[in-house]
């Protein structure tokens, strides 16, 4: 992996050491907003109220089938860091072309699932290998919309915590050495991974913020302190009246949370 990889450049919960480095510069670097909105007018007009506060940004399924490939080409021109949240789950082959293809796109980070098991997760890491900026290979391990009946309901016998780690061992044997995770997975898959494994958690609600269909969560400060490297923020920061002073909020826990460590 290049210099930068982002499996160098983050650990859990640590004070930057740099002198130069604010606990809210930090900050801006764990937070990700999730723009899930419907059309790219929508994810730019968002971008644009968010007043330059937030370099990461997420896009997902919903925005990306709006608005395909140009979304991305346009944020990544105007300087923000990617986050392709695609959960690609395929046969090896078509998912290790689809890694390729994202890759030329510049995207810093893309999902997928765990689930597709030992062959697809090798054969997406390998399609990295001779990018010059291969993004961080992220497999999601368990949902976080998912409960325990939720899980034995897609014949898994196992709690949410046991599959997280399953499927984080199986990544980390082929290759993968980043992982999505609900907040109560992420402090056991640190302690599996190690220290420079790159940990994205979503399920993150402000204190006193709808839940909505997440079931496994955590405020920003928890999920930093189990030892998230990033955090996925979507709707108390895009739904809120006024998404700025939402985001400040929510990075004024995040930089507190590292000036305290």
């Amino acid at each position: 992996m290049p210099e930068n990889s982002l499996t160098t450049a983050f650990e859990p919960l640590r004070a930057p050491t740099s002198p130069k480095t604010s606990a809210w510069d930090e900050a801006q670097q764990r937070l990700i907003v999730a723009l899930d909105v419907p059309t790219a007018a929508a994810a730019l007009a968002l971008v644009d109220r968010l007043e330059g506060q937030c370099p990461w940004l997420k896009i997902g399924l919903e925005l990306f089938i709006a608005a395909g490939p140009a979304i991305v080409e346009t944020l990544v021109s105007r300087g923000h860091s990617i986050f392709l949240d695609l959960k690609l789950h395929d046969i090896p082959n078509t998912v290790a072309s689809a890694v390729r293809t994202a890759t030329a796109l510049n995207v810093r980070m893309l999902t997928l699932h765990a689930a597709g098991g030992p062959a697809m997760l090798a054969a997406a890491r390998e399609a990295t290998i001779n990018a010059a900026t291969p993004p961080e290979l992220l497999a999601v391990t368990v949902l976080t919309s998912m409960n325990q009946a939720q899980v034995e309901a897609v014949g898994v016998p196992r709690t949410p915590l046991a599959q997280a780690e399953l499927l984080a061992r199986m990544g980390l044997e082929n290759g993968i050495r980043g992982f999505v995770c609900s907040p109560q997975e992420v402090a056991a898959l640190r302690a599996l991974a190690g220290r420079e494994a790159v940990l994205v958690t979503p399920g993150i609600r402000p204190a006193g913020a709808a839940a909505w269909d997440q079931q496994r969560i955590a405020t920003p400060a928890q999920a930093l302190q189990q030892g998230a490297s990033h955090i996925v923020v979507g709707r108390p920061v895009t739904q809120a009246a006024d998404p700025a002073q939402a985001a400040r909020e929510v990075l004024s826990e995040i930089a507190a949370a590292l000036a305290e460590n």
